[in-house]
C-alpha cells in the first residue's frame, strides 16, 4: 500500500515533559487508522504535529510527498489549507455563519470562486444529507448535523488526509454509529484517508488498523 503519511523520530517536549519520545508511522493512501491511549499518552500532540499544527522537535515528516517541516510558514499555511483536513469533538463551526458559508470558507480561502465553492459546497451537503439545512446557523442544528458540516468543510479542498480528535465524542449511541459508518463510505467512494484519535473501542475495531499509545510511544494493546 503506498504511504500518504510517513513520520520518523517524532519528538516532542514541553519543558522538561516529553510527550513523544521517538514516533514513527508510516499510514497508506486510503487507510482509516485509529490511534488510542489512556489521557496524556501524546495522541492529540502527534495529532497536531502530524496535522502541521505544531512543530515538533525532532523527526521527519512527509505528507503525500511532501517534506511539510521544510516548507516555510506561507507554503505550510497553503499546504494545511488544500492537502488537510480537520474534524474535532466540539465542531469548530463559526456560529455566525450558515452551514453553506462554514463549508465555503476553506474553499475560498485556497482561491476558489463563490460561484464554484458553492457549488461544490452544494454538491458536499447533498451527500451528507444537509441539503435542507443549508442555510441554517450551528445553533439551529444538533449535533451529528454540526458534525456533518465540519465533514463536508473538511473534505470541501478535497485533503490528502482528514484528521479526526474524538470526532464522535460528543454524540449519543445512534448518531455516533452513523457518523462511524460515514467515515468508511467516504473512504470507499472517495478513497480518502483517515487518522482518528479515539477513546471509542467500537470506532477503533471498525478501523483498517488501530495503534496503542502509552506514554508518547506506540506499544501493544492492553490486556
Amino acid at each position: 500500500m503506498e504511504a500518504i503519511i510517513e513520520a520518523k523520530g517524532i519528538e516532542k517536549s514541553f519543558g522538561k515533559l516529553k510527550v513523544l519520545k521517538g514516533i514513527g508511522l508510516e499510514v497508506g493512501r486510503s487507510e482509516v487508522l485509529s490511534i488510542m491511549g489512556a489521557s496524556g499518552a501524546g495522541k492529540t500532540t502527534l495529532l497536531q504535529i502530524l496535522g502541521t499544527l505544531s512543530r515538533p522537535d525532532a523527526g521527519t515528516l512527509v505528507i503525500d510527498g511532501i517534506d511539510v517541516l521544510r516548507l516555510n510558514s506561507r507554503l505550510l499555511s497553503l499546504f494545511r489549507n488544500t492537502k488537510i483536513g480537520f474534524v474535532f469533538q466540539f465542531h469548530h463551526l463559526l456560529p455566525e455563519f450558515t452551514a453553506e458559508e462554514n463549508v465555503m470558507i476553506p474553499a475560498l480561502i485556497a482561491g476558489k470562486s463563490a460561484r464554484e465553492a458553492r457549488r461544490e459546497t452544494a454538491a458536499l451537503l447533498e451527500d451528507l444529507g444537509l441539503s435542507a439545512r443549508a442555510s441554517h446557523k450551528p445553533s439551529e442544528l444538533s449535533g451529528g448535523e454540526q458534525q456533518r458540516v465540519a465533514i463536508a468543510r473538511a473534505l470541501i479542498n478535497r485533503p490528502a488526509v482528514i484528521f479526526a480528535d474524538e470526532p464522535s465524542g460528543n454524540l449519543d449511541s445512534v448518531t455516533k454509529k452513523e457518523l462511524h459508518s460515514l467515515f468508511f463510505r467516504l473512504r470507499d467512494e472517495r478513497g480518502q484517508t483517515f487518522v482518528i484519535v479515539t477513546h471509542d473501542p467500537e470506532l477503533a475495531a471498525l478501523c483498517d488498523r488501530s495503534l496503542y499509545m502509552r506514554d508518547g510511544l506506540f506499544v501493544g494493546n492492553p490486556d
